[in-house]
């Protein structure tokens, strides 16, 4: 048979037996295509492949007195437990938020035993179960995490067993560097879209308003392709506080008594501006409209809007404490009325989490399953370790190492914007509702 049409993968010399599959942070459309794709092609080889269970939960914990239990804190993927998974909604194998490197902020912080200890855990765990090579699944924190994994290997003796570790970058937010599309975001954003049209349809019938809070903590993509896909009135996002619509102001940190100078939205002109759609459909006859807003922007608001609001240990707020979509909607009712003397109805909703473990399309499906084999090929192929696997085109293949990902100093990963007037930005606020400012 022909190379070019064999589904046998290539053989090549290496030394991994047994490699594991772990997945962390929040869920992702296509996630078992991810995990299943790459098992099979480890399974293929004659390799063992292990599912970790719930993230880092039990490694970080793992100690001689409490070892890993299999069943309880992983299990043997096989030929069987894999048949049909790829478009199976849900994870396999779990997940958990569990951060075993958040006391690493420098990489001078790995001479310290205390800082160190929940890494050392990790990795002792995984050489409890005899792996050679672990596949990291997850978002920016995740890579965070496998990276700070690799750093704390590098200081090993060189004659310490060394677990090579590649990364898959997971998220529906899609703001990751280094990667054009995440797998599971196309997914999200046509099953927040449905229930945007679905709004629409609501709002029409009522002569009202929905403002809608998107996911999407550091970058609009989420809420830009739902706003498109969803044909809403007006989409905004952190990328779109600019300008007028950008001010600062001074408080006093909690946790040091300093003094800090933050920037945060102008309310009063994001506020205007939203007033301002509703206004300009009005005169077009439409009376009604969905608006669209990422959740990020909890970050820009004022800090009194913040009193009390706790960070997890990401160090990222509790965006579901701060109901950014009663503020907004409570706003823009009272600025509707204060401009036009009328009372117009703004409901206020959140999506997000009703799209993380929806039936992935076939793109992302097809995208997860390429970013599942790129393991394989990077691992077993190319002996690769320290690198994120990515695609591009027509899903090429692409290996990027991790030191193109995170500042070397900071261990702090570079978010993806949305560029402000590129292609992609000017798409969504050509199809909006056009006010002329």
């Amino acid at each position: 048979m022909p190379d070019s049409i064999t589904n046998n993968p290539a053989k090549s010399m290496h030394n991994i037996k047994c490699v594991a599959i772990l997945f962390a942070g929040g869920p992702a459309p296509a996630a078992n295509a991810v995990i299943s794709a790459a098992a099979t092609a480890f399974l293929r080889d004659g390799i063992d492949v292990i599912g970790i269970r719930y993230g880092y939960s039990a490694l970080i914990e793992y100690s001689e007195k409490r070892p890993l239990v299999e069943g309880v804190d992983y299990f043997y993927l096989t030929h069987p437990l894999l048949r049909r998974t790829r478009s199976r909604q849900g994870i396999l194998i779990g997940t958990a938020r569990t951060n075993p490197g958040k006391e690493i902020q420098h990489p001078s912080h790995f001479e310290d035993p205390k800082r160190v200890a929940p890494l050392k855990a990790v990795y002792d765990g995984l050489c409890s179960l005899s792996v050679d090579a672990l596949i990291s699944i997850g978002g920016d924190d995740t890579l965070k995490t496998a990276n700070k994994l690799k750093m704390y290997q590098d200081r090993l003796p060189p004659d310490q067993h060394q677990i090579p570790i590649v990364h898959l970058p997971k998220t529906i937010d899609n703001d990751y560097r280094g990667i054009d599309f995440t797998f599971g975001y196309f997914t999200a954003v046509d099953f927040l879209a449905t229930e945007v049209r679905n709004l629409l349809h609501d709002a029409e019938a009522t002569r009202s308003y929905f403002l809608v809070e998107s996911m999407g903590r550091s970058a609009g993509w989420l809420a830009y392709g739902v706003a498109i896909a969803g044909e809403a009135s007006l989409v905004i996002s952190m990328e779109d506080i600019t300008g007028d619509y950008l001010t600062s102001e001074e408080f006093t940190d909690p946790k040091t008594g300093e003094k800090i100078i933050r920037p945060i939205m102008d309310m009063n002109a994001v506020i205007r501006r939203i007033v301002a759609t509703m206004t300009t459909r009005e005169k077009e006859g439409k009376e009604y409209g969905v608006i669209v807003i990422a959740e990020g922007l909890s970050e820009l608001l004022p800090q009194s809007y913040l009193e009390g609001i706790t960070r997890d240990e990401h160090g990222h707020i509790s965006i579901a404490a701060v109901n950014l979509h009663r503020i907004f909607s409570k706003l823009v009712a009272e600025e509707y009325k204060k401009q036009t003397g009328n009372k117009r109805k703004v409901s206020a909703l959140q999506l997000g989490y009703e799209g993380r473990c929806a039936e992935p399309h076939a793109f992302d499906a097809i995208l997860g399953s390429q970013l599942g084999v790129g393991a394989y090929r990077a691992l077993i192929e190319k002996g690769l370790s320290g690198v994120m696997i990515s695609c591009s085109g027509q899903l090429n293949l692409e290996y990027v190492p991790f030191e193109w990902l995170v500042d070397p100093e900071t261990l702090v990963t570079v978010v993806r914007y949305i560029e402000v007037d590129s292609d992609f930005h000017l798409l969504t606020r050509f199809l909006e509702t056009h006010v002329h400012e």
